[in-house]
């Protein structure tokens, strides 16, 4: 189970006890704690509840053992961690969607939304999300379970292992503090026509951006667009296949789908992918050829399909890079929420900070293009572009936070002496942090930067 921390912090593998699962019958699959309020899914020695609500009944930290050669855990981490990311936990939870968990109900919805009135699906929208703010888990309006989870997992580690101070590999380059990667949806044939205009305003803010293309049905590709985003410094990445709500419809469906999607990845050189409405199996990604996804949003009580990956970080499904979403998307605060301020923005972008994650903005050129939201689009670019002067905040492309998370996967933590310094293919651009036990909680500090990095750099 030290895997799990090994792979999030990047530690050195030989500081800290081993790590094993005790062994008990088979259990069923429930709901338990491991100190407070953080949230698991899975088996447990110390018992499971069905639902959230009885979840705080089975805290699994008490029945933590170490007999001083190894930690025995009454359940296993790398299993809770997997299924909080890859949501499977959404089915057990009171409220699901029966929209979101029914391929009939998308069909059907698909079927007519292009003979209703906009106004019209927008009303319906609102109603099927009436009760949004009821859902307890994940937890609104940003989820840090799977982080809460990492940091308590290494605090007790730590303590029982007698080890005050730990160094790690820092989560992001050049010491940045967190992260910022602004994308744009492109739906239609209006938002298509509109792309030119965003360049030019995320370009007048400091910005670049990446844009999800429909390759099917919705509008015509043709080069020159492509090759404009591209010219200007701009990412072009895949969004669905034809936006019908059908990609997930059933493995066999979703197989044939994957492969034409896989084409046009290889066909346009994309490195990325968004599903259509945030559809997603985590489990089936293996079909994809794609280094990365953005199709899991980290609390997802506004998106047709509930749930959510519960983390701000970056972290891989199988060989794929799962960049998760981790604010709300413009069309969801305009037009469900008929929010035109930044107070929610603003929240989140401070909650994420103050957790050193990932930034991940969705907006959609098709929605921006009247002057009411455009004007909000431009306070929000506007705040970012403060807040990335103000602090150590790295504005990247997804791409280049893929293969920013690549590398750091391949680096180790080695000792020269009596300082740590990090190996491997982009190490200059790594630094060594510090994980510390102060008071009872787990601190993080950068470490300074030595005469040979230095001369390094």
């Amino acid at each position: 189970m030290n895997q799990a921390l090994l792979d999030y912090y990047r530690l050195p593998g030989d500081l800290l006890l081993p790590t094993t699962k005790a062994s008990c019958a088979p259990q069923d699959i429930g709901f338990f704690q491991f100190g407070k309020n953080n949230v698991c899914y899975g088996k447990s020695q110390s018992g499971v509840a069905g639902s959230i609500a009885g979840s705080s009944q089975f805290d699994a930290s008490k029945d933590v053992h170490s007999n001083g050669e190894a930690v025995t855990f009454p359940f296993d981490f790398v299993e809770v961690i997997e299924n909080l990311r890859r949501e499977r936990y959404q089915q057990r939870l009171s409220g699901s969607s029966a929209f979101g968990e029914s391929a009939a109900a998308r069909n059907l919805y698909y079927l007519v939304r292009g003979l209703l009135p906009v106004s019209v699906r927008r009303e319906v929208q609102r109603l099927y999300f009436r009760e949004w703010q009821n859902l307890t888990f994940p937890h609104w309006p940003v989820d840090f379970t799977v982080d809460s989870l990492h940091e308590e997992f290494l605090r007790l580690l730590m303590e029982l292992s007698g080890v005050r101070r730990i160094p790690f590999i820092w989560f992001w380059p050049e010491a940045a503090s967190s992260c910022l990667i602004l994308t744009h949806d492109v739906e239609t044939l209006a938002g298509r026509d509109f792309t030119t205009r965003l360049m030019d305003l995320d370009e007048s803010y400091g910005f670049k951006a990446s844009f999800e293309v429909v390759p099917e049905e919705r509008y015509e590709v043709p080069d020159q667009f492509l090759q404009e985003i591209r010219s200007r410094g701009f990412e072009f990445n895949i969004h669905d296949l034809n936006h019908d709500g059908g990609l997930y419809r059933d493995r066999q469906e979703f197989s044939r789908r994957a492969a034409r999607i896989n084409g046009y990845a290889h066909q346009f050189g994309a490195r990325g992918f968004r599903a259509g409405s945030m559809y997603r199996n985590q489990d089936w990604y293996d079909e994809f050829e794609f280094s990365y996804d953005m199709s899991v949003p980290n609390v997802a009580h506004l998106d047709p399909m509930r749930g959510g990956c519960c983390t701000v970080m970056p972290h891989f499904i199988g060989d794929i890079v799962e960049l998760p979403v981790t604010t709300t998307q413009d069309y969801s605060l305009f037009h469900i929420l008929k929010d035109y301020s930044l107070d929610l923005w603003k929240q989140q972008l401070g909650l994420i900070r103050g957790r050193h994650g990932l930034i991940s903005i969705i907006s959609h050129p098709d929605y921006l293009i009247d002057r009411r939201p455009r004007g909000v689009y431009e306070s929000l670019l506007d705040h970012l572009r403060q807040m990335a002067l103000d602090g150590q905040v790295w504005t990247a492309l997804p791409r280049d936070v893929d293969l920013w998370w690549r590398a750091r996967r391949e680096m180790k933590l080695v000792r020269r002496g009596n300082e740590w310094e990090i190996a491997g293919p982009g190490q200059e651009r790594a630094r060594v942090a510090y994980a510390s036990l102060e008071s009872g909680h787990l601190v993080y500090e950068l470490a300074e930067v030595s005469t040979r990095e230095n001369a390094a750099r």
